[in-house]
């Protein structure tokens, strides 16, 4: 599912950077200076678009049963944006979602002028497509299943987060957190649990560990990959965790091992959307990946932090 949600911002930028080898990063750290600072302004850019993290203004947990939705107070979902009463929403016993708008409402279902639909939700949309996504005024919204509760994901290209986002602070950029780490493959992959700010606990798939030393110390952490042959995503924390960054976690892509090693660019270690606003369900980082180690590189703590 992250890799709907995030990849985009690391696909774009960090491919070409981590498969740069350590001594072109010594010879040449004006230009690894500048490729991380286009990662970071392609990474504001994506958190700051009209439908981006910043734009969230809910998430609405919806019954099983009708679940009337809009603005005014008697809905049984109260949205912060858009008509009194926008529609219904009912979910069955299946799992399976209808939407059906209020008479005269001006909203559109995927762009088109419907009065009832489908919803298909983000764990459903197969492909290339995206969920059902219902749009009303500047506002709109579209379900999210997380481990069988499903949401109305709500966002507005007015919200406040988004219209008084305070930038982001960052870590002084320092090769030295360019880390090639070695890969230790695990056959079979290991589980690994991951819990959420949400409450729900997701069993993951390890294809292995990574090794690296740091101050004398060896460390190890574990990816998994949000679809197969997908690169390495790793939710990690560390003695900075709650002090100088989100204490939850924090997020970190590789590229996928090349003879036996991978590449950690901690100056590429980003906040989780949970850090921006109340209205994501974004991953823990589990105890394997705490280290014992100050990694002074990549995002600081939101400012605006909610």
């Amino acid at each position: 599912m992250w890799r709907h949600i995030l990849a985009g911002l690391i696909l774009s930028t960090g491919v070409a950077l981590v498969h740069a080898d350590t001594a072109h990063t010594a010879a040449a750290p004006d230009a690894y200076q500048q490729s991380i600072e286009q990662w970071r302004a392609k990474r504001v850019a994506n958190l700051n678009a009209p439908d981006g993290w910043l734009s969230l203004i809910g998430l609405e947990w919806l019954q099983q049963g009708a679940n009337r939705v809009g603005s005014a107070a008697d809905n049984d979902i109260v949205l912060q944006a858009g008509p009194a009463h926008l529609g219904v929403v009912t979910l069955d016993k299946d799992g399976k979602l209808h939407i059906a708008l209020a008479h005269g409402v001006d909203a559109r279902i995927d762009g088109k002028s419907l009065r009832e639909a489908t919803l298909i939700d983000d764990a459903h949309a197969t492909g290339q497509a995206k969920p059902t996504t219902v749009t009303f005024g500047s506002a709109s919204f579209y379900v999210i299943d997380r481990e069988g509760r499903k949401a109305l994901r709500v966002k507005d290209t007015t919200a406040a987060t988004r219209q008084h986002f305070l930038g982001i602070d960052y870590f002084p950029i320092d090769p030295s957190w360019r880390i090639v780490a070695d890969w230790v493959p695990f056959d079979p992959p290991h589980d690994l649990q991951i819990g959420s700010v949400i409450g729900t606990i997701e069993t993951q798939k390890v294809p292995g560990k990574a090794v690296f030393q740091r101050d004398g110390h060896t460390y190890e952490l574990l990816p998994y990959q949000e679809e197969p042959g997908g690169e390495l995503f790793f939710v990690l924390a560390d003695r900075t965790s709650g002090h100088e960054t989100y204490g939850a976690a924090r997020f970190l892509y590789a590229a996928l091992p090349v003879n036996g090693k991978v590449v950690l660019d901690f100056n590429q270690a980003y906040n989780p959307p949970c850090a921006f606003t109340a209205f994501a369900t974004c991953p823990l980082a589990p105890p394997e990946n705490r280290l014992d180690l100050r990694i002074t590189a990549g995002e600081k703590k939101y400012r605006g932090a909610h």
